[in-house]
Order: C-alpha cells, then sequence, then structure tokens
C-alpha cells in the first residue's frame, strides 16, 4: 500500500469532482449560533450576500460529525446526478 504524502488530499483514493477536500479555515459561533464565513472562503467559492446555501450534515452513532455547505442553485442537481441513477434502479427505469 502506497504511503499517504503530506500534500495528499485527506479524504483518501475518492475520484471525481468530489475528490479533494482541506481545511480552508476555521469558524466561531457565537452566542445566537450564528457563524460568519471567513471573506477569502466567500471569494473562492463566489459566494455573496443573499446567496443561500443548504446545509447537508453526516452522522455516526447518532451524531453528527460532519457539517458541509452547498450552494443552493447547484443543490437540485447535485441530488438529481447522485440520486437519479438509483431511484431508477429502484423504480426499473
Amino acid at each position: 500500500m502506497a504511503r499517504k504524502k503530506k500534500d495528499d488530499p485527506c479524504c483518501g483514493p475518492m475520484e471525481g469532482p468530489m475528490s479533494c477536500c482541506s481545511v480552508e479555515g476555521f469558524v466561531s459561533v457565537d452566542e445566537r449560533g450564528q457563524m460568519v464565513l471567513p471573506k477569502d472562503i466567500r471569494e473562492k467559492a463566489g459566494i455573496k450576500a443573499g446567496d443561500k446555501l443548504a446545509v447537508v450534515t453526516m452522522q455516526k452513532d447518532g451524531k453528527v460529525f460532519w457539517i458541509g455547505l452547498i450552494r443552493a442553485d447547484e443543490f437540485g442537481d447535485m441530488v438529481r446526478n447522485f440520486m437519479g441513477p438509483a431511484m431508477g434502479e429502484i423504480f426499473g427505469k
């Protein structure tokens, strides 16, 4: 098995558009539960005031261990591309 190099992505041997992950920064949660995305991340992602983001979580043993944000305008296509083949198999299409 090949050894992991220092700059290899943390996600392992995934392929496709979601194959690379990295820590881009940190956010703090205030007493009202609000967070601010750092400016450099907003600019890199093209997020502007008024944009909508879907909050997606992953759970293990009943606890949320991962929270992600997906642009709402891309969320429908992403779900359709991900679930479409599975739903076709389920419904025999």
